[in-house]
């Protein structure tokens, strides 16, 4: 969870922030070194100034330093939020919720946390979600309606944990 502006707390789990930081350590050893055997060999290919492969080289080096700061800038506002020590009573970022669709009848369950973790493939959505948004706060049994742009989402919470 971070604030809109982009410079604020970016909360993550302990195992996210282990992964962010081998991203960024693979990306500068091994990326830089990459695109530096890329940008060179583009360069043997003659003059520099018709030459596409090596604009592309150098393109994509800077597509990787911007992935760079991009990681720099999201480690350095992180702080570690761990779930045992948030309260069950509601949801909040990290808990994990059982709800029931009130139009199919299918149950779903989600975790929820920052927008940095995010990943509907594992059913991690973010509170920044409309979704997550509509759920925080919420208590076990409450029903709820959330705006989507597909419509209304329609839910009972059956089960929050940690």
């Amino acid at each position: 969870m971070s604030d809109d502006k982009g410079n604020g707390i970016v909360y993550l789990t302990r195992e996210r922030l282990v992964e962010l930081e081998h991203q960024l350590h693979d990306l500068k050893l091994n990326g830089r070194a990459d695109m530096a055997q890329k940008i060179g060999e583009a360069r043997s290919h003659g003059d520099l100034s018709e030459n596409a492969e090596y604009d592309a080289a150098k393109e994509a080096q800077q597509h990787l330093e911007l992935r760079i700061a991009k990681l720099e800038h999201t480690l350095s506002r992180a702080r570690i939020i761990d779930s045992k020590e948030l309260p069950n009573d509601k949801v909040y970022i990290l808990s994990k919720v059982k709800l029931r669709d009130l139009k199919s009848k299918e149950t779903v369950d989600y975790i929820l946390v920052s927008p940095e973790e995010a990943d509907f493939e594992k059913n991690k959505i973010s509170v920044t979600s409309p979704l997550g948004r509509g759920l925080m706060g919420k208590t076990e049994g409450e029903s709820v309606k959330i705006p989507v742009p597909a419509g209304t989402l329609e839910y009972k919470i059956l089960e929050i944990a940690r």
